[in-house]
């Protein structure tokens, strides 16, 4: 079956992730976000497209900075609220009944119900005429103790982290699985050793 470029989303699964910001007048804002990627290893560079006429591209634009939250598939309810048009004055952390988490090297507070956070600051933009590219130095990165295996994985059974994918009436929410499969990075170049590995390392 053939289907249309628009219905991409419904076979890419793609993550929900909330991006938190505040204005210039101290306003607190959320809004999910799907069109986001990490730029290569490691994670020191992170993009996400957005619509032009989003209150997150203006906070970011005049601040400089902003908060990638992720969160388990227990706040899929969070996802509408967040993302309906809200006047610009309205505090988004208390419409959607969500916790702010004061960051430490920005301004911008993250959500206190998500298990990951990362602190951004704005690299760079590339705007084209129906979209932005936000291009965001990871400043910090935080993840929660209780979704951590032994080694420092992440424990994708306990984390949960929601993610979509879209159909012709609108998204279907549903979360990773553990497959049991591993394969070292350094697996993949003929010598075996990944050129990377000291930057897991500092």
């Amino acid at each position: 079956m053939l289907f249309k470029p628009f219905m991409r989303e419904g076979f890419f699964p793609l993550p929900v992730a909330f991006i938190s910001t505040v204005s210039e007048d101290g306003i607190r804002n959320i809004a999910p976000y799907s069109c986001i990627m990490p730029v290569l290893r490691p994670l020191d560079l992170i993009c996400l497209a957005s619509a032009k006429k989003r209150d997150t591209l203006v906070n970011i634009r005049e601040t400089r900075e902003f908060v990638v939250n992720l969160v388990g598939a227990g706040l899929a309810d969070k996802v509408v609220p967040t993302a309906k048009f809200s006047k610009p004055e309205v505090d988004e952390f208390e419409q959607a009944g969500l916790t702010a988490k004061t960051s430490e090297m920005i301004k911008a507070p993250g959500i206190a119900e998500a298990h990951t956070w990362m602190e951004c600051e704005l690299a760079t933009t590339y705007e084209e005429e129906n979209y932005v590219l936000i291009m965001g130095k990871v400043l910090r990165l935080e993840v929660a103790d209780n979704v951590l295996t032994k080694d420092g994985s992440l424990d994708i059974q306990k984390a949960k982290t929601l993610m979509m994918t879209g159909s012709k009436k609108g998204m279907h929410f549903c979360t990773m699985t553990e497959i049991g499969s591993f394969e070292p990075f350094g697996s993949m170049f003929p010598d075996g050793k990944d050129p990377l590995a000291g930057k897991y390392e500092k």
